[in-house]
């Protein structure tokens, strides 16, 4: 999937494709003010938290270095019936921010159709999962101290100013679930400096860092943290762990009391280790993944004009002679080897208006549309859903 936002990234990091994920920091700048705003403003973001219900962790405030107690800014909006619904109350908040603080939304790619249209173009990209964290900051609040993230960061500074610290891993590639809790900071300070809008910069795992407006004075910060987690060895070994329920030997009881046969059990992780490759699990994740949400297709509503591949990696499409076979998020459907060009198309990631498909690579591509909307690996081009691609990725057949 071209993403404009892809080319910007990896130009203001000097990469070409996701290979620098997790190797070293770096900086940079998108010299595209329109993308930039694009992707979101204070304001929009202040938008989804009006019209939305949510609750911590997914939006959360904080001021003076402290989270702000729900109670401060939520409010039950009851119905005339009594029904009771969470709501940010949007006056007790413009208070908090006006005063200087931060707020957090989690994961605003469930909520936002540009950051869901972001978030699945990076995960074509770097064959990984991505989820986006927008964080807001006025006047002179403070950020969170000194940690380190248990996975790669790319983040974008869409609106104004914020100082930051990066420091180099006290402990090398951290994780969530580890040996050792790793606490303690390093001193070597790899860069320090202001984030100014546009401007763009990757933090590698386990890379200490920390952010404020503290002493800015009036102003405002918005930027958004795509993180990447990568697969790990230790993810390998757990995939294997389900692997090994298939032979009898792992399922048998250890024999605390004759002693286990470990010369048996080595010999069977070697064959299984042996067996299954690391490409191998890297392929099956990919290909196993559960299927996102989507509006589904009703034909009461109207017929099908057209669909974009939603799948959260790329599909796989094999051609083996009179048939074409297409694997996604845990299914395999075969079709007949002339709907090869239609299924390249619809499953290029790009939005397909089918009647100027049709022209392209022939009327069949309606019919296979509407199987891969029926299962589900593409999804009804709803305006909502447009919007997410509008300017950012290209029709494939405009």
């Amino acid at each position: 999937m071209e993403h404009r936002l892809i080319s910007a990234i990896e130009t203001a990091l000097g990469w070409n494709g996701a290979e620098g994920l997790g190797q070293d920091f770096v900086r940079g700048h998108i010299d595209d003010p329109g993308l930039v705003s694009r992707i979101m403003t204070p304001n929009r973001l202040l938008d989804i938290a009006m019209r939305r219900s949510l609750n911590r962790p997914q939006f959360r405030c904080f001021q003076k270095g402290e989270e702000v107690h729900p109670a401060i800014y939520y409010t039950d909006s009851v119905s005339p019936r009594g029904q009771s619904i969470p709501m940010v109350n949007m006056r007790s908040l413009g208070r908090l921010l006006g005063e200087g603080a931060t707020v957090i939304m989690d994961q605003a790619n469930v909520f936002d159709p540009t950051m869901e249209a972001a978030c699945r173009a990076l995960q074509w990209w770097s064959h990984e999962r991505v989820q986006v964290n927008a964080y807001l900051t006025t006047n002179d609040a403070a950020g969170f101290p000194l940690h380190w993230d248990d996975h790669d960061v790319v983040i974008v500074q869409l609106a104004g100013e914020k100082e930051w610290e990066v420091r180099a891993t006290s402990r090398a590639v951290p994780m969530y679930r580890d040996a050792d809790p790793n606490n303690t900071p390093s001193d070597q300070v790899i860069w320090s400096g202001l984030m100014r809008t546009g401007d763009v910069m990757h933090i590698p795992r386990g890379h200490w860092h920390q952010a404020t407006r503290t002493g800015s004075g009036s102003g405002k910060s918005l930027h958004v943290t795509f993180g990447i987690t990568k697969r790990t060895g230790a993810s390998y070994l757990a995939w294997l762990a389900d692997w090994c329920r298939e032979h009898e030997i792992f399922r048998h009881d250890l024999d605390r009391w004759h002693g286990a046969s470990s010369d048996a059990l080595t010999a069977a992780a070697a064959q299984l280790v042996g067996d299954r490759s690391p490409a191998d699990y890297l392929a099956a994740y990919e290909q196993q993944t559960t299927l996102p949400r989507h509006v589904p297709f009703l034909d009461i509503f109207g017929p099908l004009e057209a669909v974009v591949c939603t799948t959260r990696f790329r599909p796989r499409i094999e051609e083996n002679g009179e048939t074409v076979e297409v694997t996604a998020s845990g299914k395999k459907l075969t079709l007949a080897a002339k709907a090869l060009p239609a299924l390249r198309l619809l499953l290029s990631g790009r939005p397909i208006q089918l009647q100027q498909a049709a022209a392209v690579v022939g009327a069949e591509v309606t019919e296979v549309a509407e199987i891969l909307v029926e299962e589900e690996l593409c999804a009804v081009m709803t305006p909502e859903l447009s919007s997410g691609y509008t300017g950012l990725v290209t029709n494939a057949v405009s």
